[in-house]
């Protein structure tokens, strides 16, 4: 591409014209100028007013701190007076990527443009009145107030709190007569980012670029090392900026699970569990409720298996979550001859779930505390993996698409497959405490019949005495 400035600046009378422009216009033009001459196509503004969000994913190194800051600037120095937002993943990624890294706000918008720049509050004021204002991802509610024109939101797909933070965001980003949202990131399958994806052409415009795109302006060193990873999965990801199905490296796999049927009668129950996972705070930054009904039964050629009967997930706590345990509870499952209520409610002793399980207990219901122990949640799913690899798990058929699971129990099984890259893991939690006590109680056999000693009331632990934890590991 030509220097538009060099163009411009041919005919002598031009070049007067073009000297007797106050400093800042001459600089902000050069600035501008040079940027459209070098920028690869992928850093160019997207044509059109029908985009709300241009989503910029791109590999390491492409050049999106580049992009998004050379756009931010020249929006706040094109429209005078404006507020323009700088949100990335943690305080220090504001300050040394977005503002003063070598591709950052102060090192390429001119110093000529630029009034003052806080370090301490990540304030960058141009001469025209324009703000530039940096909050970190990492506290949410820091967006609540401030009020702005548009955002750039940088390696969105490493934010925390995404959706919280990306939320409020979107109530802030609220001036003008025309908003304009600038994400860049190296991809991830996190939900958001899934989402703005097939918002393709409706309010997003989507732009991808691998890292060989910008390889020339990039280390030689760093050119050598990123062959190290072609052909891998953070290869694709990293330096192609492909989107990778979370389900590829998950422990659980769709073709593990057996779908009940959608025209055969659900069989006779022996023994049927809820398990619930509590939220930890009512705040929406942290996980939902979860909740999973199992119904245990034996097929007509095989061992003893457990149902998913049902599943739900709310951001309710205590004591909010009690009348709907309790609602819950009421159910009756199966058919005829065979309906059966619940049998137990298993709750984790954490959080909500401490006051939820002393309340339920002083109402007489069948309620239990589990403690996981030191296990982590990869390894409580590790432990109740064999359930699934030897098809002793079912979930219901749909009826409107034939070898698809329920749309009701789509979110636990994309949940448990996808896991540990998932946004929240509520169902995974509430499932491997369900399976788990199943199979430890004996209801599900895999490893033989429990052993004589075992006592039932050891393995969870009912009446808040100190025991001995056989989850512990």
């Amino acid at each position: 591409m030509s220097d538009p400035l060099v163009e411009l600046l041919r005919d002598e009378k031009t070049r007067r014209q073009y000297a007797l422009l106050p400093a800042e216009e001459r600089a902000a033009f050069e600035w501008r100028s040079k940027w459209l001459a070098t920028a690869h196509d992928h850093q160019i503004l997207p044509s059109g007013d029908w985009w709300t969000i241009w989503l910029l994913l791109a590999g390491r190194g492409a050049g999106k701190t580049r992009t998004a800051a050379e756009q931010v600037g020249w929006w706040a120095w094109k429209e005078p007076g404006t507020r323009w937002l700088v949100a990335a993943p943690t305080s220090a990624d504001v300050r040394a990527t977005c503002f003063e890294g070598d591709s950052g706000l102060i090192n390429i918008i001119p110093q000529a443009l630029i009034e003052d720049y806080n370090k301490a509050y990540h304030e960058l004021k141009l001469i025209n009145g324009s703000l530039i204002k940096g909050i970190p991802a990492s506290e949410p509610e820091r967006f609540r107030g401030p009020q702005f024109h548009g955002a750039w939101c940088d390696e969105l797909a490493a934010w925390d709190y995404l959706q919280d933070a990306w939320d409020q965001i979107m109530f802030g980003v609220r001036l003008g007569k025309r908003t304009r949202i600038l994400c860049t990131t190296t991809p991830k399958p996190k939900d958001l980012i899934v989402d703005l994806v097939g918002r393709e052409g409706d309010d997003v415009h989507l732009t991808t670029a691998s890292t060989y795109a910008n390889l020339a302006n990039l280390a030689p060193s760093f050119q050598k090392q990123i062959l190290q990873y072609e052909g891998t999965k953070l290869g694709r990801q990293e330096i192609y900026a492909e989107i990778i199905d979370p389900e590829e490296a998950g422990i659980v796999k769709r073709d593990m699970l057996k779908l009940w049927p959608v025209d055969k009668p659900f069989p006779k129950f022996e023994y049927i569990l809820q398990s619930y996972d509590c939220a930890t705070s009512e705040k929406t930054i942290n996980d939902p409720t979860a909740a999973t009904t199992w119904g245990v039964f034996k097929p007509m050629d095989g061992p003893m298996s457990a149902l998913l009967l049902d599943c739900w997930q709310d951001r309710l706590q205590y004591p909010d979550l009690r009348p709907k345990v309790q609602d819950e509870y009421e159910v009756v499952y199966g058919e005829g001859r065979d309906r059966k209520r619940v049998d137990l409610i298993l709750i984790e002793d954490k959080s909500a779930g401490i006051s939820l399980i002393q309340d339920l207990q002083r109402a007489h219901m069948p309620v239990r505390a589990y403690n996981p122990g030191k296990a982590d949640k990869m390894q409580r799913l590790n432990i109740v993996s064999s359930l699934f690899a030897r098809g002793r798990v079912w979930i219901p058929e749909s009826s409107q698409r034939p070898g698809y699971v329920r749309d009701w129990a789509e979110p636990l099984v994309s949940q448990l497959c996808a896991f540990p890259d998932t946004t929240h893991d509520d169902f995974v939690d509430a499932t491997t405490q369900a399976l788990r006590f199943l199979r430890d109680a004996g209801f599900i056999d895999i490893d033989g019949p429990a052993p004589d000693d075992y006592d039932e009331d050891d393995v969870i632990d009912a009446g808040g005495k100190k025991r001995e934890n056989p989850y512990a590991i």
